[in-house]
Formats: C-alpha cells, sequence, structure tokens
C-alpha cells in the first residue's frame, strides 16, 4: 500500500554523472556542500555516495538566474608605498646573500 505523505521516488546520481553536469572539481564540491552551498551527497551504502538529481537540477537553475557578481577592484589609494630598489643593488643584494 503507498502512503500519501511519502515523497514519489527521485533519481539519484553518481559521482561521474554529476562530474558531467556540474564541470568543478570534487574538492570544491565538498566545500560548498560544507557551507550549505550546494546540494548535499547521502550514502546508499558505505562505499556509495549519491545526489538527487532535482536538487542539483534545481541548483543550477538558481545559480543561472543569479547573475555572478564580480569581486570589487582593489582601492589603489590604499596601497602602502614599497621603496624600489635600483638594479644594481639588487643584483648586489642577490650575489652577497649567495
Amino acid at each position: 500500500m503507498a502512503r500519501s505523505h511519502e515523497q514519489p521516488l527521485n533519481r539519484t546520481i553518481r559521482r561521474q554523472q554529476l562530474r558531467e553536469i556540474v564541470p568543478l572539481a570534487d574538492s570544491t564540491i565538498y566545500e560548498m556542500e560544507q557551507r550549505g552551498e550546494f546540494p548535499r551527497r547521502f550514502a546508499l551504502t558505505p562505499r556509495c555516495v549519491v545526489w538527487d538529481l532535482g536538487e542539483v537540477q534545481a541548483w543550477l537553475a538558481a545559480r543561472r538566474s543569479k547573475p555572478i557578481l564580480r569581486a570589487p577592484k582593489p582601492d589603489l589609494k590604499q596601497r602602502r608605498a614599497r621603496s624600489i630598489r635600483e638594479p644594481d643593488q639588487a643584483a648586489g643584494a642577490a650575489s652577497s646573500a649567495g
């Protein structure tokens, strides 16, 4: 007997299928999962982890709809001035160190 409060069976994908859909490194996906920015994997067996295909597709759709914001450019006025070595001083410092 099927119960009305059970969720329908969702399709799951393994790591290789996930790599074909989401071209990110395993370490990047793992870090995003830890931060809550990517759907979490779950274990079917001790050696087999899978992702819910519907969650991955929803994540992709959300990423497509939101533009990626670029990092702001550095404020060059806050840059500290460094003294510039003369070319002959830099060569002399390197030869005396050796």
